[in-house]
């Protein structure tokens, strides 16, 4: 019996202390429920009042719909840095070439290079022609730019801003174009497809011979100094947020540090890029610390931003992944209860949030490619 007591007195603890899920197959998909205990404190910045954009951050979180950042929301109390700070509001549509329904290549094709382009292309258009990324045009105009994502370097949306394939599952030829791609900071995983190659090229070092700072953990890329750094952290993707902490948000910030020496100003895509792992896999546990941990970053970011004074902050994402309803919960507990209609993207437009100078011309519905050209013109590359 004194057994048993403490058998439950631990069941107890854990439902105290723990987030709470759980997931029931229905003829319609997958109906998940959790409880949230996060209530994460948000930040407040102020809406500013200037007009001149000297840097450009742009914001992807991966397969996240407008049902996804509202679970988030509603699983901490009605709180979320995105939801109370941006100050406009808009939807892009998000079909490419071929298909109505997209994938993250021809998604981010089109918010970097401004191009529908077919479904699986990096950075080409439909017949396969290289076309030039945000990153590559402010490159051109002496800004510096740069890439932070959660996944490796050679998948899909990093890879629409760095390199250029008519299929995105070509990841060792992915992975050669970043030595040619001359963005200033890069910084995600998937460290084997370049340095465990199947023709034996080490291209970390590679890197290195270009002047590149090589980075192969956190504390290497804490110590690099301003100019080049390229870090690659694992050797697949980054772990998920409940492992990797604050991570997502401490590389951000380095890439600002390091980004911002530039008087000319700057360019850079931050990724929240495992959201879209977790709704693949239809794992509502996985998925609402994730989008958690990148709302704490875009806190972080708004900060940075309103400081700054000049800087423009595009938050939106390159699909909606799940085709996810929510469908019951409560603000005051934390609860929330969702239904996933199945384990690929959708084709639902995706909402679009900005904050800082010029985010007004971010209102109302666009084209994915609208991003790429409303961001060009504001930078003038």
């Amino acid at each position: 019996m004194k057994h048993i007591s403490k058998y439950l007195l631990f069941i107890c603890l854990f439902f105290t202390i723990e987030s709470f899920a759980q997931s029931v197959k229905t003829e319609n998909g997958l109906r998940s429920s959790y409880t949230g205990n996060s209530d994460y404190k948000i930040v407040q910045v102020d809406p500013g009042k200037g007009k001149k954009v000297k840097n450009v951050i742009l914001m992807i979180a991966d397969g996240m719909g407008l049902t996804h950042l509202s679970a988030a929301w509603v699983a901490n109390n009605g709180k979320m840095n995105i939801l109370d700070n941006c100050m406009h509001t808009g939807l892009s549509k998000t079909y490419c070439a071929n298909k109505l329904i997209t994938d993250s290549g021809a998604a981010g094709t089109a918010m970097a290079t401004g191009h529908k382009t077919n479904y699986h292309c990096i950075g080409v258009n439909p017949e396969g022609n290289v076309l030039q990324s945000l990153t590559d045009l402010a490159n051109n105009k002496g800004l510096s730019t740069g890439i932070v994502v959660t996944c490796g370097l050679t998948d899909a949306t990093p890879a629409t801003f760095c390199t250029n394939n008519i299929d995105r599952d070509r990841e060792e030829e992915i992975a050669l174009d970043y030595l040619s791609c001359n963005v200033d900071f890069i910084f995600g995983g998937g460290r084997n497809k370049f340095n465990m190659r199947s023709d034996n090229r080490d291209l970390m070092q590679e890197m290195k011979e270009r002047g590149y700072q090589v980075c192969y953990s956190w504390q290497e890329t804490q110590l690099a100094q301003e100019g080049k750094v390229f870090a690659v952290l694992e050797d697949g993707q980054l772990p998920l947020a409940d492992e990797r902490g604050d991570l997502f948000n401490r590389a951000t910030q380095k890439a600002l540090k390091n980004l911002a020496v530039n008087k000319k100003g700057f360019f850079t895509m931050f990724e929240g890029s495992r959201i879209d792992d977790c709704g693949h896999e239809n794992d509502l546990f996985k998925l609402i610390p994730e989008i958690w941990d990148f709302d704490k970053t875009v806190g972080e970011v708004l900060k940075w931003a309103e400081k700054d004074g000049k800087t423009l902050v595009v938050i939106l994402a390159d699909h909606e992944t799940g085709a996810l309803t929510l469908t019951d919960g409560s603000l005051q507990k934390g609860e929330v209860t969702v239904n996933f209609a199945n384990k690929g993207h959708s084709g639902i437009m995706v909402p679009v949030y900005s904050y800082g100078p010029q985010s007004n011309l971010f209102s109302g519905v666009m084209d994915n490619t609208d991003v790429f050209n409303k961001i060009k013109s504001i930078l003038k590359l």
